[in-house]
């Protein structure tokens, strides 16, 4: 499965890492390719978006929206997009506090699958569970297939099935973005190496 990551920063290069070891085709999406020199293939943002089977949107979450539709609605047409942005201001506000990105995006790009996840802690824990003890990640989406293979993605990552929690369609995406306040807090309370657990 090639994976195509949209966006260079710290984030998207984590996330690259992660699954190339797993044994993944993953390529990294940039405006300026030629400005990085990393060890991920950097290629347009286009290009990448192209020739993935899951697009995996990890630019900055306030501008998210403007850099995917630039791309082009058709694009991605029948693809796999997976959202684990979160939008937010520099002064941690929620860019969308009566909806979420990933609606935002699941509206702007309607032939595509927009699944949202990975959002829930910083992205060095999220693609390293084994580093915590037992915690829960989160996907929410309209299309059951595309969460099924992002699940697979998550597993590849070290994610047990039953820490895979499916929350519903792309309006539940609201609740883990607006998780984000709380993961401030507690990140500037006590540091980033923590995430959540669902235990029922």
């Amino acid at each position: 499965m090639r994976i195509g990551v949209l966006g260079t920063g710290g984030v998207a290069q984590t996330m690259a890492t992660a699954w190339s070891k797993a044994g993944r085709e993953v390529t990294l999406g940039s405006r300026d390719p030629g400005s990085k020199s990393l060890e991920v293939l950097v290629r347009p943002l286009a290009d990448v978006v192209a020739g993935a089977d899951v697009a995996v949107n990890a630019t900055p979450g306030a501008d998210s929206l403007d850099t995917l539709i630039a791309i082009g609605a058709p694009s991605f047409a029948g693809k796999v997009l997976t959202d684990v942005a979160n939008a937010n201001t520099p002064s941690f506000e929620l860019v969308y506090p009566n909806s979420s990105l990933g609606e935002k995006l699941q509206d702007a790009l309607p032939s595509a699958h927009v699944v949202k996840t990975m959002n829930t802690a910083a992205m060095t824990v999220l693609t390293d569970p084994a580093s915590l003890g037992p915690s829960s990640v989160f996907l929410s989406g309209n299309d059951a297939n595309a969460k099924a293979t992002v699940a697979g993605l998550l597993a590849d990552l070290g994610w047990a099935e039953d820490a895979i929690i499916d929350l519903g369609d792309i309006t539940t995406a609201r609740g883990v973005e607006h998780y984000f306040l709380l993961f401030a807090a507690l990140m500037q309370a006590g540091g980033p190496n923590f995430n959540i657990r669902v235990v029922r």
